[in-house]
């Protein structure tokens, strides 16, 4: 029987065969209807989320005023990195919200949390109107943006995850990391767009409030969908079986589920790092770097991320077809050997800037396909959704949101190869990992 079926009738039941009928075919429907609205929204959230690193480069001396552009520069990857420290309370929150009222209603609390921050930013007055307060409330949007991220990303995970045939996860978990490519994409294109378009001035000017108003008026749309959609069959099972049991709270989670989570630790080290490496920070890295034209520097970006967006469902359907352990320890193996190099190696050409994108990302992308089926396939219904976003985002917080921080301090001091030998050593905590772990391929939920 198909554990994920919740609505097949018993024999004596009393209902007309068609309504039975109607309500399995409703259930059959569920993991496309599931993909949609779990991944729409989320496309939103990471425009609205990636387009502060993206155009970084124009609005930083805006709310950081300094004669150095450098020194800017990094007290807005600053900003970022606080943002990323509420990244492990939105996972916790929005995770327990998630496991006590419902897949569905985390999705919804995410995604507006993300469009009123979003829409609040682009009309946000800069350092020269309102003084210390421009900066402080950018802080204030950034932390709620934080918190929606952090709960957006296990409530994605979890929603398709537990809606997927167990024979196809991987394939229906790599659609979550082909929208969040499709938001980073967006984010990137619009940016090519209006470097071109506009002069360097203007767009220090007013152009960087453009993607910011146009991903808050996205999530709304976003908002809408979710709201439509049902609640997942697992979810529901749990409510029944758990109907006089006590609900499960991150403490529990931790003492009960100890080998789980240190497993999703090591699991998740090296992609913190290379996410926030390949597609934050590489476009800027490549202008200061190498000398690169910001449209130069944008243009490779978003070919390499339309790349590595549509190689997300293939990596997806090979993983159910061979394994996730196989995938896994190419990845972290590719990285460790040879990222020092190749990042190091990167030019001013959009050849070269395109080569070392494509390293990245599709070395990434083996990973990113079907980390959400593995995450799911690591915790029980119960505490899926506080599991995934706890643990995860706290790694990312410590990790992928140091990322841009350390790489442009690093930069200045004329040291970058320090950090890329920071995530080598990365590379090889997750190997470790991905070659003791366990297959999980086609595993039933619990």
């Amino acid at each position: 029987m198909n554990q994920y079926n919740t609505t097949a009738a018993p024999l004596d039941d009393p209902q007309p065969h068609a309504e039975r009928m109607g309500r399995q075919q409703t259930a059959a429907s569920m993991p496309v209807r599931s993909v949609v609205a779990g991944t729409i929204g989320n496309a939103f959230e990471w425009f609205d989320w990636s387009v502060y690193t993206t155009f970084a480069v124009f609005f930083s001396h805006r709310f950081f005023p300094s004669g150095n552009a450098t020194s800017a520069l990094l007290s807005t990857f600053a900003v970022f990195a606080v943002g990323f420290a509420m990244r492990p309370l939105g996972g916790w929150a929005i995770g327990t919200l998630s496991d006590r009222l419902g897949r569905r209603a985390a999705l919804t609390v995410s995604i507006t949390m993300m469009a009123g921050s979003s829409l609040a930013i682009s009309l946000l007055p800069t350092y020269e109107t309102i003084g210390l307060a421009a900066p402080a409330l950018l802080v204030l949007f950034r932390l709620i943006q934080g918190l929606a991220v952090g709960g957006e990303y296990a409530a994605a995970t979890t929603f398709v995850g537990e809606t997927a045939p167990a024979h196809k996860r991987g394939f229906f978990g790599s659609w979550v990391f082909f929208t969040t490519a499709l938001g980073l994409l967006m984010a990137s294109a619009l940016a090519w767009i209006l470097t071109h378009l506009l002069s360097r001035e203007a767009m220090s000017d007013y152009g960087w409030r453009i993607p910011f108003f146009i991903g808050g008026v996205g999530a709304l749309v976003g908002f809408w969908i979710r709201r439509t959609v049902s609640e997942t069959p697992a979810f529901l099972e749990m409510e029944q079986r758990r109907e006089h049991a006590p609900k499960r709270s991150l403490k529990w989670l931790l003492r009960e589920h100890r080998t789980a989570t240190w497993r999703l630790i090591g699991f998740s080290v090296l992609g913190a790092f290379a996410f926030y490496l390949f597609t934050a920070y590489l476009p800027v890295y490549a202008i200061q770097h190498a000398g690169a034209e910001p449209g130069t520097a944008y243009a490779a970006s978003t070919i390499g991320l339309l790349i590595y967006m549509l190689s997300q469902p293939f990596f997806g359907m090979l993983s159910d077809r061979i394994g996730r352990r196989p995938q896994l320890i190419v990845y972290a193996l590719g990285y460790a050997l040879f990222v020092y190099p190749v990042v190091l190696a990167t030019g001013a050409s959009l050849g070269s800037i395109l080569l070392v994108d494509l390293f990245g990302l599709l070395l990434y992308g083996l990973y990113s396909a079907i980390a959400p089926a593995v995450m799911v396939e690591m915790f029980s219904t119960e505490v899926r959704g506080v599991g995934i976003g706890a643990v995860y985002n706290t790694v990312v917080a410590l990790l992928g949101g140091t990322t841009p921080y350390l790489m442009a301090w690093l930069q200045s001091q004329h040291r970058e190869n320090w950090f890329l030998l920071y995530v080598s050593a990365g590379a090889v905590v997750s190997l470790v990992t991905y070659w003791i772990m366990p297959e999980t391929k086609g595993r039933a939920l619990t």
